[in-house]
Order: structure tokens, then sequence, then C-alpha cells
């Protein structure tokens, strides 16, 4: 594999993407490939500086524009630094969440509209994921997962109404980009789950051999 693979993970809180990610990293690690595994906000160590303050609940006055502007900061160092070098070695990236995340959470969820894909065009220098995986759960029922599992972030505390404007988003995304963006059923079981990701990979590697 000349370039490596730039897999990505979106979907609401609560919805099992670290669970899958493990699964991807078994899959391809049975396979002989170098697979790294990161996330967003994050990856970097200047990434995770940057996502302690967007998910610190303490700032509650963060403005929609600051919190866009953040994350893409956040991603525009991540790209560079970890992703592109490791496609470039021709290994497995699996990131949870990308730009897609700004998308729902930015442009949908706080209403900033076309502002957030312009300004993470710049961030990302125009890279995409080869597939995304998008994680579909109700934002009542991610939201009972989240709580179950411990303390609520900034983002996370969120009201409701802000998780189903986050929601169309993905279902918009998802609609105009099928051949990128592949839903999967978060309710079904780990197993389920499991199996029809490996599906849409074993298809993947069959295009790209």
């Amino acid at each position: 594999m000349k370039r490596g693979l730039f897999i990505t993970l979106e979907g609401g809180d609560g919805a099992g993407k670290s669970t899958q990610i493990d699964n991807i990293t078994r899959f391809f690690e049975e396979k002989g490939l170098v697979v790294v595994h990161t996330r967003e906000p994050g990856g970097t160590q200047i990434g995770e500086k940057l996502r302690a303050i967007l998910l610190d609940k303490n700032n509650t006055e963060m403005s929609p524009v600051t919190e866009m502007m953040i994350y893409a900061s956040s991603r525009a160092q991540h790209v560079r630094e970890k992703i592109i070098p490791a496609l470039e070695r021709g290994e497995i990236v699996i990131c949870d969440r990308f730009v897609d995340s700004s998308i729902a959470y930015q442009a949908y969820g706080r209403g900033l509209g076309d502002m957030v894909a312009e300004v993470n065009k710049h961030a990302t220098g125009g890279l995409s994921p080869d597939i995304t995986f998008w994680m579909d759960i109700d934002p009542a029922a991610g939201r009972a997962r989240a709580s179950r599992a411990g303390d609520l972030d900034r983002l996370e505390l969120e009201k409701l109404d802000f998780h189903y404007r986050v929601y169309e988003g993905y279902k918009k995304i998802a609609e105009s980009e099928p051949e990128r963006v592949k839903r999967i059923d978060a309710s079904e079981t780990v197993d389920e789950i499991r199996d029809k990701i490996y599906g849409h990979l074993d298809d993947l590697l069959a295009r790209i051999d």
C-alpha cells in the first residue's frame, strides 16, 4: 500500500465509537498493517491542550465562533503533525471524529452555517477520509449511555435540542456523501456493528487493490 488509509468514526455521545475503533484496529493489524489511532479534538500535544479548553464545562462563556476556531486550530496541527505523515508512511489512520463533527456540531448545532466548512478547508488542506462510519444513535439514547459512562463534558451537557440539531447535521452529511459516509445503526449489538463495518472495509480494500 503506497499511501495509507484515513478512516474516521463519527456520531453523537454514547454511540460506541471507541469499541469499534478497537475492532477496526484489529481488522488491519491481522493483515500485518501498521495502525495509528487518534482523536479530535486532540491527537497532538498542542491539540490535547486545546481539547481541555473546548471540553471544560466551566467555559460556559465560549462563543460559537471561538469554539469553531479552536476546533479548526487543533485539526490544523493534527493533520500536519500526525495524520499526513502517517499516511505518507503507508499506515492506517483511524480517527475518532474529524471535519464532519465540526459541520454537525458547529454548522448545524450552533447555526454557523457555511463558514465552518470554509474554515476547515484551510485547517485540513483539503484532506478527506477514505471512509467514514457514522454511528447513528438517537440523541436521547446516546445521552443516557454517556451519562452512565461518567462525568459529562461541556458539549455533552448541552440541551437535548442542540444534540438533535447535531443529529440532523449528521443525517444531511450522510445523505450528501453516501460513497464516503456509511451509516451504522448503533443500537445493534457490538458484534453486528463490527461485522457490518468489516464488510465495508473489505469492499474498500477490494476497490483499491
